[in-house]
C-alpha cells in the first residue's frame, strides 16, 4: 500500500495553481431556457485548463440531462444525521422531472470564455452544481475571476471576432 501511495503521490497530492481569491459570481437576467454563462479568468486559460473546463461542464451536461439535478427529490440529503437514511421509489419516480435541454460550444477569447445554455427548467440547483465545481477548479487549478449568468454581452468580449490568429478559439462539449 505504501509503494502505491508513493507511486501516486504526485496525482493525490499536487501543487494548488488557481486563485486564493474567491471568484466571484453575478446572476445578470438569467433565462434558464436561452442564456449564455460567462467567464473571465485571472489569465488565458492553458489547453489543459481549457480541457478541464469542458469535461466539468460536460459532466455537468450529462448530470442534468439525466435529471440528476432536481431539487424536488432530495430525499437522502434532507434525512436527519441520527436516522439511518432511506429511499421511497415510489415517491422519487413520481416527481416531475428535470432535465438539461440543451448546451453550446464553449467560446473563449484571451481571458474570456462563454457557453449558451438552455436548461429548459428553472431549477437553481443546477446553478449550484456547477458553482460549487467552478469554485474548486478555481482554487485548485486554473483561477475564474469571475462567472457571470445571464446577458447578452460581457466587458471586452467581441462578436466579430472569429479567428483563431486573434486568440478566439472553439471547443466542442
Amino acid at each position: 500500500m505504501e509503494e502505491r501511495l508513493r507511486r501516486k503521490r504526485n496525482k493525490i497530492l499536487h501543487t494548488k495553481t488557481g486563485s486564493t481569491t474567491p471568484m466571484k459570481v453575478t446572476l445578470n437576467k438569467f433565462d434558464f431556457s436561452n442564456s449564455y454563462i460567462w467567464f473571465e479568468f485571472y489569465n488565458a486559460p492553458l489547453e489543459k485548463d481549457v480541457s478541464l473546463i469542458c469535461d466539468t461542464i460536460r459532466s455537468w451536461h450529462i448530470v442534468g440531462r439525466l435529471g440528476g439535478c432536481n431539487s424536488m427529490n432530495m430525499q437522502l440529503s434532507q434525512c436527519p444525521l441520527d436516522q439511518r437514511p432511506t429511499y421511497d421509489a415510489i415517491r422519487g419516480a413520481n416527481v416531475n422531472p428535470t432535465s438539461f435541454y440543451n448546451i453550446g460550444d464553449l467560446e473563449i477569447q484571451d481571458n474570456l470564455a462563454r457557453i449558451w445554455v438552455d436548461i429548459g427548467t428553472s431549477e437553481p440547483l443546477f446553478l449550484d452544481i456547477l458553482i460549487n465545481a467552478l469554485t474548486q477548479i478555481s482554487s485548485d487549478y486554473i483561477g475564474i475571476k469571475q462567472v457571470v449568468f445571464g446577458g447578452s454581452e460581457f466587458e471586452n468580449w467581441r462578436e466579430s471576432l472569429k479567428s483563431e490568429d486573434a486568440g478566439y478559439s472553439i471547443h466542442k462539449i
